[in-house]
């Protein structure tokens, strides 16, 4: 798992880089909503061999297809994040510095996947 943290004025494609580096297990689909349908990102990951199976935002005048069994699949990832912001201190960001946040972060993503292992 890889956390970042941008500005919160920052559009979802803007960070993509930053989640999305070379040194991650090589993805076989990329599940995204409508904020990460770019072009860069589409063509980053097709240059890389993903599948992205993003929404097209409605602006876009070339239509793209989604497939949306897989799309559905997205779920589970807002159903995680969700979860998440059960701890009070992730969902409301007291702390001072974005090490920190990040911190409590990671530890209570440790605590919700430990939790997972043993149900």
């Amino acid at each position: 798992m890889r956390t970042e943290i941008t500005p919160g004025q920052t559009s979802d494609y803007l960070g993509f880089e930053l989640v999305m580096a070379d040194n991650l297990p090589q993805p076989k689909i990329l599940l995204a909503d409508r904020g990460y349908d770019a072009d860069g990102i589409r063509k980053s990951m097709d240059d890389r061999g993903v599948r992205p199976v993003i929404p097209m935002r409605r602006s876009r005048k070339k239509r793209i297809g989604v497939d949306r069994s897989l799309y559905r699949l997205r779920n589970l990832v807002e159903r995680c994040f969700n979860k998440l912001k059960n701890a009070r201190r992730v969902a409301t960001r007291y702390d001072k510095t974005a090490e920190s946040f990040l911190g409590f972060a990671d530890i209570t993503s440790i605590r919700l996947w430990l939790r997972h292992l043993s149900t």
